[in-house]
């Protein structure tokens, strides 16, 4: 006897009803291979930023006849000019050391700046806004930080802008190229003198990217209505034209129709058969879609070109559209022109509108070459008389069926109308008074 039976509780203290919840199981994450396990505890699974190094690289032991050794040895940089003696770590295989350049002296690029005398500047660079100081300094600085303007801008001593540092430079190095070429010719696919640079056009574009991009969210919103409206009324207006236009089309076929008359024992041909309609990329819209940009007076040019190519696509299907962008892939074009200029967008808008005219001469094709195998094969193979949509049962089909189902049905009749004979009779119980 114990606590429990003295005070008449049950053996077991603790209700049934309450049970104790199990715990679901954990998920076993397998260590990846490569990996510490310190590493994999502190990381949690997360991936690197960084691509990891392959397993089996980790793993890769070295060729047995080969004998590796680190040395501290000194190195000099062939990008430097004072000839700093420095020392690092060098991998020596086999006793042998490496020769030749330091392997990050590779990545010192820098670019030619075009050098002047003071002979020709006198005779070609005067310039009554810039002095042959300023001159010589913006070069210098051209020079020393790789035509970056922006620093230079900062470092010029007097208070000049971007715009006009880059004017400067760029006229200075056309003039001198120009000027030592025997020909024009000679200097003409140079990029200094093919593509000049523009100070007011540069002004311009970074005056209207920054409205751009320092407009609201109800600026945004408004000149989307704007756009979405001039589109409809665009569109309202070159829908009245073409209906204008096809209703003198149909008047000037109806006149033209009075004048001929048809010939009695004329046969139909393919050529005689009227062709789907052809899709045509819409000019239409594209007109309209370059009305409403002009109505926004700044846009960026990838805008430009997304509003042209949804125009161009907006009488295709959604099976052509995929067709189109496969084409470009397999021509190797990029569906959209990483340099985004005016011609290349022009270009890209007329490819586009090139390969769906294809697409469709295509479709005509197939159309124009099934109706002429069905005229091949329907020519002789039909009866004038016979409807085509029904289908000819010989009557000993019928009959064979009908006959059937009414030889059942009598069968049925007769089973049930005929007396039962005593064969088919069921044994009457005998009573007890029959005994």
């Amino acid at each position: 006897m114990d606590a429990k039976d003295i005070l008449g509780l049950p053996k077991n203290s603790f209700p049934s009803s309450i049970e104790k919840k199990s715990r679901p199981p954990k998920e076993s994450q397998r260590k990846p291979d490569g990996i510490s396990r310190e590493v994999y505890a502190l990381t949690g699974g997360v991936p690197p930023l960084m691509p990891a190094v392959d397993a089996s690289q980790l793993k890769k032991k070295p060729p047995p006849h080969e004998k590796v050794t680190w040395q501290w040895l000194p190195f000099t940089n062939s990008a430097r000019k004072d000839d700093l003696n420095l020392y690092h770590w060098v991998r020596i295989v086999n006793g042998v050391l490496p020769t030749g350049d330091y392997s990050f002296a590779k990545y010192n690029k820098s670019v030619d700046i075009i050098k002047y005398t003071d002979e020709e500047y006198e005779k070609y660079l005067t310039d009554p806004t810039w002095t042959k100081e300023e001159t010589n300094e913006l070069f210098d600085l051209c020079e020393r930080f790789d035509l970056r303007f922006v620093v230079i801008a900062d470092r010029f001593p007097s208070s000049r802008t971007v715009e006009e540092l880059k004017s400067r430079y760029h006229s200075v190095s056309r003039a001198i190229l120009l000027a030592r070429a025997t020909s024009s010719g000679d200097v003409a696919t140079h990029p200094l003198i093919k593509e000049p640079y523009n100070v007011s056009q540069e002004m311009e574009r970074k005056r209207a990217l920054s409205m751009v991009l320092s407009q609201t969210r109800q600026q945004e919103k408004r000149d989307e209505e704007v756009l979405i409206e001039a589109k409809r009324i665009a569109e309202l207006r070159m829908a009245s034209k073409v209906t204008e236009q096809s209703q003198t089309a149909v008047a000037t076929n109806a006149d033209a129709g009075v004048t001929e008359r048809a010939v009695p024992g004329e046969t139909i041909s393919p050529s005689n058969v009227q062709l789907p309609p052809m899709v045509v990329p819409p000019l239409a819209d594209n007109a309209s879609t370059l009305a409403s940009l002009r109505m926004l007076r700044v846009y960026l040019r990838t805008y430009a070109l997304d509003q042209m190519v949804q125009a161009s696509n907006s009488s295709a299907g959604l099976r052509t559209i995929k067709r189109v962008e496969q084409t470009l892939q397999d021509l190797g074009v990029n569906l959209k022109p990483r340099v985004p200029t005016k011609a290349v967008c022009a270009e890209h808008l007329e490819l586009r509108r090139e390969i769906l005219t294809w697409l469709n001469l295509q479709k005509q094709v197939q159309y124009k070459e099934a109706e002429g195998s069905s005229f091949r094969d329907g020519s002789y193979g039909e009866t004038p008389g016979t409807p085509k949509d029904r289908t000819f049962i010989p009557d000993s089909l019928n009959f064979g069926v009908s006959g059937e189902r009414v030889s059942k049905k009598d069968q049925k009749r007769k089973a049930h109308g005929a007396p039962p004979t005593a064969a088919h009779k069921r044994p009457r119980k005998q009573k007890a008074s029959d005994l």
